[in-house]
């Protein structure tokens, strides 16, 4: 069975034809690293891990470079980094801020089960490349120099008789549709009401580099040419796939589609655009002023990560998530069964009943449907859920996580289970009730068969 991906662009599903099979090529937009990621954030990362997975798989592991991006300048840093580090000169707190919560951030995911991208580039360390793409574009006609800043003009990309896309066939609006929609910034020195920020001056104390285009005062990039730039330096002009959330369409996709074409001549930037939908809390929008804002780091604290893992990809990548507290209970029980089964079991080959959904645009609902399939077969089990991203642990392991991050006492437990042995041996039956239900109390569940009483932390 072949892969088969949607694409926003085309409004379809197709089967996944590579530039070249040796050298497949992903980029995902990354954290801009100024707090702790939410688990909204926590949605791109798990489902391009599972596709970047995927095509290990597919094409060899050896053959496919994952690039997701690090944006290290963004206003919001700024404003982090002067309210938490007042004494300290900008540029000095701006460090502090983005390695601190860039950490931070690999802490969060690598307990999700993500593996690290081939390549993680940083915004900052590609200035170079930032600055190349907007005199390419300058000399192109399709950007121009005012009052210190530069700007792209979508009615110069349209208006050029070229095989050159249309902006706005990403997100599939007009520019007028734009214009009527979209929150654009008036300034006197725009020629249009779309021309959007390549390059801006740095106000005293920000980070600040050369500016091109001639312009003499020191500045910054915009936010949209920094994936323009760190994708063009790590897998060319033209690459496979390109990801991210679905808030991301417009305008940060639609214009990284605008540079890159226009600066490099091309007809597209990737072949594939895939976005993840949106994530609510219990059945709302997750946001602070409802106060259900909740960072992955939070849930980690009670949950393993490999549970939300599990938990987000119960629901198709490109279908909306209702993030709730029954649905993780029941990810972890069910995690706690495969565990159980299939942990300690040397790995077979993943199952074709697992991987042929995940060839249908990441169906991980069918996959984890047909895992449950695979109870009596624990090699195929173990196997196919390693490709998914998950057994990181022993069994032991993963009980003795349970066991601590519930508080409960081995010890003592083991302690109450011989004085209840003890007391059914003599008949006692009102004492052994009695330690059941304190075991049950202290969040512990037994369960009696012929060959002994077993015990875990309760769900």
């Amino acid at each position: 069975m072949e892969l088969r991906l949607y694409d926003t662009l085309t409004k379809e599903k197709r089967p996944f034809v590579p530039l070249d099979a040796k050298n497949v090529r992903m980029y995902v937009c990354g954290p801009t690293v100024y707090d702790f990621a939410h688990i909204g954030n926590a949605r791109p990362v798990i489902v391009f891990d599972v596709l970047f997975r995927l095509l290990r798989h597919t094409y060899g592991e050896a053959h496919v470079k994952y690039v997701r991006n690090i944006t290290d300048v963004d206003d919001k840093i700024n404003d982090r980094a002067a309210r938490d580090f007042p004494g300290l000169p900008l540029n000095e707190a701006i460090r502090e801020v983005t390695e601190q919560t860039g950490k931070q951030f690999h802490a969060d995911v690598d307990a999700l089960g993500a593996l690290r991208p081939s390549v993680e580039p940083r915004a900052t360390e590609h200035i170079a490349e930032m600055r190349e793409i907007i005199e390419r574009l300058i000399a192109g006609g399709f950007a121009y120099a005012a009052e210190d800043h530069v700007l792209f003009s979508p009615q110069a990309m349209n208006a050029a008789n070229s095989s050159l896309p249309r902006y706005g066939a990403l997100s599939n609006r007009s520019l007028d549709e734009m214009i009527a929609g979209a929150r654009v910034d008036v300034a006197p020195y725009k020629k249009g009401n779309t021309d959007f920020v390549l390059w801006k001056p740095s106000k005293p104390g920000e980070p600040s580099w050369p500016s091109p285009a001639g312009i003499k005062a020191e500045g910054r990039p915009g936010w949209h040419i920094e994936c323009s730039a760190m994708a063009w330096k790590h897998l060319g002009e033209h690459f496979d796939i390109h990801g991210g959330g679905i808030d991301l369409v417009f305008p940060h996709h639609e214009n990284e589609v605008a540079q890159t074409c226009c600066a490099f001549h091309q007809e597209r930037m990737a072949n594939y655009w895939m976005h993840n939908g949106f994530l609510q809390v219990e059945s709302e929008k997750m946001s602070k002023s409802l106060g259900n804002f909740i960072t992955i780091h939070e849930l980690l604290k009670d949950w393993p990560g490999e549970v939300l893992r599990l938990n987000m990809l119960k629901t198709h990548y490109r279908s909306p998530i209702d993030w709730t507290m029954k649905s993780l209970e029941e990810s972890a029980r069910t995690l706690d069964d495969w565990y159980r089964v299939a942990a300690d079991v040397v790995p077979g080959e993943p199952a074709a009943s697992v991987v042929e959904p995940l060839l249908d645009d990441l169906n991980t609902p069918l996959a984890i449907a047909a895992l449950h399939g695979l109870r009596g077969e624990a090699a195929a089990l173990s196997g196919s859920l390693r490709l998914l991203g998950f057994l990181a642990e022993s069994a032991a392991q993963w009980e003795s996580r349970k066991q601590q991050a519930s508080g409960v006492d081995a010890g003592e437990v083991e302690r109450l289970l011989a004085e209840r042995t003890a007391a059914r041996a003599r008949k006692d039956f009102k004492e052994s009730d009695r330690i059941r239900d304190l075991l049950a109390a202290m969040g512990v569940a037994i369960k009696d068969s012929k060959d002994g009483t077993t015990w875990e932390v309760a769900r």
